[in-house]
């Protein structure tokens, strides 16, 4: 279970790639990566969240992060 997102940015590419592990307790990671350099790991504690909601709960984690950087860039750029 998880995400993968891969944008060009300037004359490299920035790669966002969420998953969910469930030892030693139920979490997601996000990783980015520029140039295929890992930057930052993102992490949230899953280990209250019901199962039906954990792909629900990966993929809005994972999209707040890719506007979190979005929108970084954004600011950057003006």
């Amino acid at each position: 279970m998880g995400r993968l997102d891969a944008v060009d940015v300037g004359s490299k590419k920035l790669t966002v790639q969420t998953e969910f592990f469930s030892r030693p307790t139920w979490r997601i990671e996000t990783k980015i990566y520029l140039g295929g350099a890992l930057k930052k790991v993102y992490t949230e504690d899953l280990a209250a969240t019901p199962e039906p909601e954990l792909q629900r709960r990966v993929d809005s984690f994972h999209q707040e992060k890719m506007d979190e950087i979005v929108s970084g860039l954004r600011r950057l750029s003006q």
